[in-house]
């Protein structure tokens, strides 16, 4: 006959479980924290810049961005390329290559332009950058009218592209496309003689392209890989 546990060992054996339950969650608690706390693989967040530099050409546009990226996780993230699209328009509108990255968001003579490299946003941090970007065979001929702007990267825990931010890129607000400068990217009000301009400059930078791609009156248009950039395959 198997003897009746008593009320003291059936109080003993609930208490044993009781703790191991506690133990148990404890190291689950713990195991769980050291994750989070140290080897979640985060994401990169950025936000949309308020101001941009540009210049426009027939045959070259080149776009400068102020960018901030930061690493929402602890492990650092290791960004390879970036690279600008236009969610919205024809397939004529090429992507706007990384092509350097230079010391300023103001263009000038004197400034220190790096060629394009992978770079590590490192855990919890975030980075202040100045990207610029440039369309190969002028695939970006912008009308003064506001664009959808798509920023993506290549990230070395991911396969492919990854969109990253889009936002609105306000076309309208270049009045001197010829001259590389900085321009407001908020949505503000033109005068009229401002946005006259603006229409009138590129207008001409269209009818210019045009005639460029006349028979006999063409430019020779280099590859994106003679300017800079990084070679990967897109």
């Amino acid at each position: 006959m198997v003897p009746l546990m008593t009320a003291a060992d059936q109080a003993a054996s609930s208490s044993l479980t009781g703790a191991g339950v506690v133990s148990a969650c404890a190291l689950l608690f713990t195991v769980a924290s050291f994750w989070w706390l140290n080897a979640r693989q985060g994401r990169l967040k950025t936000w949309e810049p308020h101001a941009f530099a540009t210049i426009i050409h027939s045959s070259t546009a080149r776009l400068r961005l102020p960018l901030v990226l930061h690493n929402t996780g602890p492990k650092p993230i290791v960004v390879q390329d970036l690279i600008l699209t236009f969610p919205d328009e024809p397939a004529s509108h090429l992507p706007l290559l990384w092509v350097s990255s230079p010391s300023r968001l103001q263009p000038g003579p004197d400034e220190d332009a790096k060629l394009p490299a992978g770079f590590v946003v490192p855990g919890r941090e975030a980075l202040q950058l100045f990207i610029e970007f440039e369309a190969p065979f002028s695939g970006f001929m912008p009308e003064a009218r506001d664009y959808t702007v798509q920023l993506q990267a290549r990230v070395g825990h991911h396969k492919g592209w990854r969109r990253l931010l889009t936002f609105t890129l306000r076309a309208a607000n270049i009045i001197d496309p010829s001259r590389y400068t900085v321009y407001n990217n908020a949505p503000v009000e033109l005068t009229k003689e401002d946005q006259k301009r603006a229409d009138a400059a590129l207008l001409e930078l269209l009818e210019e392209k045009g005639d460029d791609s006349a028979p006999g009156g063409g430019r020779h248009r280099n590859s994106p890989h003679d300017d800079g950039d990084t070679g990967a395959s897109r």
